[in-house]
Formats: C-alpha cells, structure tokens, sequence
C-alpha cells in the first residue's frame, strides 16, 4: 500500500509513469531527480502518510525502497 501511494508521489512530482518505479528505483539516476524534487517527494511523502521525516533520515533516501522503508518506520 505504501508503495503504490509513494508511486503516485513520485509519478506527479517528478511527470513519469508508474510502471517506471520499482523498489529499486533510483531517485537520482534512474528517474533524474534534483534535490528539489526529493525535497517535493519528502513533502508529499510526508503530507500523505501524516509522518515527520528528519532531515538526516531524508539524507539516506536513495531508492523508492529506502523511501518506503521510512515511511513504514515512521508509521510503527
């Protein structure tokens, strides 16, 4: 559930398809994201789920799987 909800993030932030993203996905060198985006993607990830992401933790987040990892950690 958090991955397709983070997919729509990143497909609407970033105007790529879905099908694109994977847990494996990149940020950076897959999909091309600047650190405004991430930054975007952080905010929306953070205003869908109602979770606080600390700026280290957004740091570490390199994959779509990472993301969602942070997502689950903060929700637990």
């Amino acid at each position: 559930m958090e991955f397709e909800k983070l997919q729509k993030i990143i497909s609407e932030v970033l105007n790529v398809d879905t099908d694109e993203i994977t847990m494996d996905t990149t940020f950076v060198d897959d999909l091309g994201a600047d650190s405004l985006d991430l930054f975007q993607i952080i905010m929306g990830i953070e205003e869908e789920f109602d979770i606080e992401i600390a700026n280290e933790d957004a740091e570490n987040i390199v994959t779509v799987g990472d993301a969602v990892e942070q997502i689950k950690n903060a929700i637990n």
